[in-house]
Parts: structure tokens; sequence; C-alpha cells
């Protein structure tokens, strides 16, 4: 383990000094951004177990680190094909958007890989981004465009017509477009219910909610917030949190109701964790944050 990831877990306890914002009771008295652990190369999808630990990708040095409940940083897995967001399944199984060769995987508490799916009518895949698995089992992901640097001896440009958003049901491998209307889709979350999902447009600067039929297809499109996001998350009163510059908070009715300055030049994604899932994790460049919570996650 690298020698100035230890040092900074040591610092964990340490609140960042950042200036006071308006929170709309959601944010816990007195409670600040904390520096859990730093210097990756650079952290993305985190994702909560059944426990409350919390998984996170490293994706430029391809691993996937658990910060568990104990405040322990601990090695998940090495080659992880890059992966890029993370969600769990109703059986324990970590979803990995695997962008090394634009794949999607299933990973299994005991480190052991399955690809899911690797294309979409013969053509492989953009590159899925960040999902969702809905209370159904069934996994929503975002497909946008981002060539990557380890996409060697092959072509980057996209062998499909555009960046979209595709349903997985329980038990297929074959991915069904629900989505194509945006411009470039990336960060998804839904509703405990599974009746809403929202998905943020990075490349057009807005966010969308959708309704989800039974068939798992989305129809209803509105606009949501006027902004986009790299990640997002969800807690128990509907607050929808968007990632990018710090963490904006908007409530069901899409209205702005906080926003969480974080000491990182780009906040990739968040997601509630810890015991009492009252702690939000955020996923910030090269470190990892945590901040409590008056309201948890989902």
């Amino acid at each position: 383990m690298n020698k100035k990831i230890l040092l900074l877990m040591a610092l964990a306890a340490v609140p960042l000094s950042l200036p006071a914002q308006k929170n709309n009771g959601i944010v816990a008295r007195g409670a600040k951004p904390v520096l859990l652990a730093g210097h990756f190369g650079f952290t993305e999808g985190p994702a909560t177990d059944k426990a409350g630990n919390v998984y996170f990708t490293d994706q430029n040095n391809d691993k996937i680190y658990i910060w568990t409940t104990g405040g322990v940083l601990k090695e998940f897995c090495g080659d992880c094909g890059r992966a890029n967001g993370l969600f769990f399944d109703g059986d324990g199984n970590l979803i990995s958007c695997s962008d090394g060769k634009n794949e999607l995987w299933k990973i299994s508490p005991s480190g052991e890989r399955t690809i899911l799916i690797s294309s979409y009518e013969g053509k492989r895949l953009n590159g899925p981004n960040d999902l969702w698995v809905s209370p159904g089992g069934g996994i929503y992901f975002t497909d946008p465009l981002y060539p990557r640097p380890w996409w060697t001896g092959r072509d980057k440009t996209s062998q499909l017509d555009g960046q979209h958003v595709y349903f997985l049901a329980p038990g297929s491998q074959v991915p069904v477009r629900v989505a194509t209307d945006l411009k470039q889709p990336n960060g998804i979350i839904g509703t405990p219910d599974g009746k809403t999902l929202y998905v943020a447009d990075i490349g057009d600067g807005k966010t969308y909610r959708y309704r989800i039929s039974p068939d798992g297809s989305l129809s209803g499109r509105t606009l949501f917030a006027p902004m986009g996001s790299d990640g997002m998350t969800i807690d128990n009163k509907g607050n929808i949190y968007l990632t990018g510059k710090g963490v904006t908070v908007f409530n069901k009715k899409g209205e702005k109701i906080a926003h969480i300055p974080v000491e990182a030049p780009w906040t990739a994604n968040v997601c509630f964790g810890g015991a009492d899932r009252k702690t939000l994790f955020i996923t910030a460049s090269e470190n990892l944050f945590s901040l409590r919570m008056r309201v948890r996650g989902v």
C-alpha cells in the first residue's frame, strides 16, 4: 500500500476548513468534509454494501478499495477492468462499469469476475460509466464516450450512433436502449420504489427525471435540474445529490437546497455509507472524503 495513503489515513480525523454553507438541515450540525484518504490516481464509483462498507475505484490504477465501517482502508481487487461506476445487486455482487474493454462486470464477494455484457447489437459499447440496480434486479447504465489512454491498439471512436442509456433485465445478456434523447449521459440513480430514474446529461448541463415502466422502459422525461453531474445519489427524503464542483443538492421538486464545497478540482461521485447510512462519502479527484449527515441513504 502507498505510504502516502497510509499517512492520509492517519489524518482522517482532521476536518477540512471550509466556509460555512446553508445546508437546509441535511448536514449534521458543525460537520465539514473530512479527508479520509488520498493520493490515488482518480477516485470514482462509491457503492455501499449491506453492512455499510464503502467500495470505490481508483480507475487510473485499476483498483477497487474498501473503506470499512471501522475506518480502515483495504484493497478489494486489482485488475478490475478499469472499473468506474459501481453498484451492489441484491445478492451482494458488485456490478462494475469496467471500461477497460467497454464492458459491464459482476464481481462476487470473493472477487470472481463475470462479464455481463460487452456489446450492443454486435457493436462495442462506448464505455459504461455509471449504473443503478433497480429493486427488481434490472441494471440501468449510461454509456458516454470518453476516449481513455489505456485503450491502446484500437480505434477510440464510437461504433454506435450516439451516447445512450441502457437497461439489462434480470437474467438477460441483451441490453436494451431506454433513453436515446441525451447528448452525453453520465450520472444515474433511481428511487427505492423503482418508479423513477434520474439521469444527468453532463454534455448538455441538465439532469432529467423519467418514469420507469414495469417492463423497465422509460417514459415521461421532464427536466429536473439545470445542471449535469458526473455521479449521483439519493437520500431518504428524496433529495438528489449532483457532483462536479463540490456537491449540489436538489429536493424532490428540483429546487436547489444546498451546496457542499469540497477541496478538490473535481467531485466525481457520492454515496451514503457507514453502519447507519448517515455518512456521505465523496470521491473527488485523488481523494476520498466523508461528511456526517442528518439524512441517511436508501
